[in-house]
């Protein structure tokens, strides 16, 4: 298997719970460099999201948007809700107190804030889906998953990386900022804006990138694993509104 495809294959297995041939050399810094292939496997996610809703729409638009978000949530494995979840109950825990942020990050089990965060999202992805499913423009969802996944690209290579001053342990924030090349997210921009030509609404594409990263500097000085996936999940539901808005 050439670098190319075992990289490839690589994002394939972090992203998605997609079958892929079985890696057997894999090195941990292999996980790193695969992370350029990231929009390539948003737009694979995506096109199979457009796909279910296409025909679920068939039936009704809210048939098409439960089977599309159903099939968003099972392809990804829930990784980017469990990433939103963690960071909701980190930030809540930690308003009062400030050094409970990394305890509670780490903690497996889910508070109120990260039910109300994955409650919130999901009924927002539910009813931006519907909205587009009964427009017709389904296939737009297909560069809003490209776009979300470019994110951690640029996330992970301008923040610095958050955790315990007594942890040794690498995170998946970390392993993605050392290998990430300074062209590879710009360079996916270029191509990802061409998205323009289906709709407008993705010339907020940059924006709602920019919007992450402004917030993580701001509220927390840096990036986590978790951070990261919450800011895939961000991502694509600002850019699910902004198609509804240009509808």
């Amino acid at each position: 298997m050439t670098q190319p495809v075992q990289s490839f294959v690589l994002a394939v297995q972090f992203l998605t719970r997609i079958p892929t041939p079985q890696i057997h050399d894999f090195q941990p810094s292999s996980l790193g460099r695969s992370s350029s292939y990231f929009p390539l496997v948003g737009l694979l996610i995506g096109g199979i999201v457009a796909a279910t809703l296409y025909a679920g729409n068939h039936i009704d638009p809210w048939v098409g948007a439960v089977l599309a978000l159903s099939v968003w949530a099972m392809i990804t494995g829930a990784l980017h809700l469990d990433g939103l979840s963690d960071l909701a109950d980190a930030l809540g825990a930690s308003h009062a107190n400030p050094d409970r942020f990394h305890d509670v990050l780490k903690d497996p089990h889910i508070g109120t804030f990260g039910v109300v965060a994955l409650i919130s999202q999901m009924l927002l992805k539910l009813v931006l889906l519907m909205l587009i499913a009964r427009s017709g423009q389904i296939w737009l969802i297909i560069p809003i998953c490209a776009w979300a996944r470019l994110g951690p690209l640029f996330w992970a290579h301008y923040l610095p990386v958050l955790k315990p001053s007594n942890s040794v342990s690498e995170g998946s924030g970390e392993r993605f900022s050392w290998e990430i090349s300074v062209a590879t997210p710009w360079i996916w921009s270029c191509v990802l804006l061409l998205g323009v030509l289906m709709s407008p609404a993705f010339v907020f594409g940059p924006i709602a990138l920019s919007i992450w990263a402004i917030y993580l500097h701001w509220r927390l000085s840096g990036q986590t694993g978790d951070a990261l996936g919450a800011g895939i999940e961000v991502t694509e539901t600002l850019l699910l509104l902004m198609c509804v808005v240009f509808l």
